[in-house]
């Protein structure tokens, strides 16, 4: 198949249409199928020649902002996956509330947990400066995510391109399509199996939290509640985090107390000493179809960090936009024209 960084303009298939028109030879049915495929598809080389120097750009920045605060590299990821979970990597999670738009940032799982967007409104300046409107807010997000994980020591992939902006979002998808705290393992399964990722992948992406914090609203009922957990760990987190709602809400923990800046395997050792945080977490390793593959990951990183790298290529992969859908915005956090 014909293959191309960049889809096919409009007007280069009114064109072909044109050109097709009254003759029915094989040749056109080929050119106008590949216009249709290339239109659809991603691509590493989306940008190699409208704007070459795209991944210098955002590894700069992501450096500068991970050097700054290493945390940023953990909520660069969560945005990601935030954002892939709810109608695909569109950016809409980007979006602020207007009148006419109420955006995902204030959704259930994620008010007052989403972080790192005015890194990526850094970037995208940046972007603007060198390319003006040809890259994606989608495209920035999907290569931020990558590059936080390769500063925190994690692996690396190749990240396909051509991904456009929503324009709009969904604060009821956010709702019903990201994961709960206090989900089953069955439940997460369905979840992950609805973006079209399998089990294997469930349990990989979950290995994102081997860095970051958590807030103890998420993980209150965990410590306080369920049996599968190390009592000393639940005494420990519970000094931070009181019983009854309030005040305490917004405390701050680690997802893993042993490296929590680093991107390792040090997480599924914690899930297999029954110290996870997070009741979603220690979903995996308690006496279910995962736990194998938990302890595969403990005791090699390096078969983690493969199938993590995959994984995200494939989480990547959820229903993009591409071709003429949706559009480039100038601002990631306001659709274009909106004043």
């Amino acid at each position: 198949m014909i293959h191309s960084g960049v889809p096919c303009s409009t007007a280069a298939k009114t064109s072909m249409a044109r050109l097709c028109d009254g003759f029915t030879g094989m040749l056109c049915f080929v050119a106008l199928f590949c216009c249709a495929a290339i239109d659809g598809q991603l691509s590493a080389t989306f940008y190699g020649t409208t704007c070459p120097n795209l991944q210098s750009i955002v590894r700069s920045g992501m450096s500068q902002a991970v050097n700054r605060e290493r945390r940023v590299g953990a909520s660069m990821l969560r945005l990601f996956f935030h954002d892939c979970f709810v109608n695909g990597c569109d950016a809409s999670v980007l979006l602020d509330d207007t009148p006419t738009i109420t955006g995902e940032k204030n959704a259930r799982p994620n008010a007052n947990s989403l972080h790192g967007f005015e890194v990526v409104d850094t970037i995208k300046s940046a972007v603007e400066a060198a390319c003006p409107t040809t890259v994606s807010c989608a495209d920035i997000l999907s290569l931020a995510a990558r590059d936080s994980v390769v500063l925190l020591g994690g692996p690396t992939w190749t990240v396909t391109l051509g991904r456009r902006d929503a324009t709009t979002a969904s604060q009821s998808a956010a709702n019903a399509n990201l994961p709960s705290t206090t989900s089953s393992l069955s439940q997460l399964i369905a979840t992950f199996a609805g973006k079209g990722l399998s089990a294997r992948d469930m349990t990989a992406l979950s290995g994102a939290h081997t860095v970051g914090l958590a807030y103890c609203a998420n993980y209150r009922a965990h410590i306080y509640n369920d049996s599968n957990i190390d009592p000393g760990f639940a005494s420990l987190r519970r000094q931070n985090c009181p019983l009854t709602p309030g005040d305490g809400d917004g405390a701050a923990a680690p997802l893993d107390a042993q490296t929590p800046m680093a991107f390792d395997n040090a997480y599924f050792r914690d899930l297999m000493a029954q110290r996870s945080l997070l009741h979603t977490d220690q979903e995996l390793f308690n006496g279910g179809s995962q736990d194998a593959l938990v302890q595969q990951y403990s005791a090699n990183a390096a078969a983690f960090f493969t199938d993590f790298a995959a994984a995200m290529e494939r989480m990547g992969n959820i229903s993009p936009l591409t071709g003429s859908q949706g559009e480039i915005r100038i601002n990631c956090r306001r659709v274009n024209g909106y004043d």
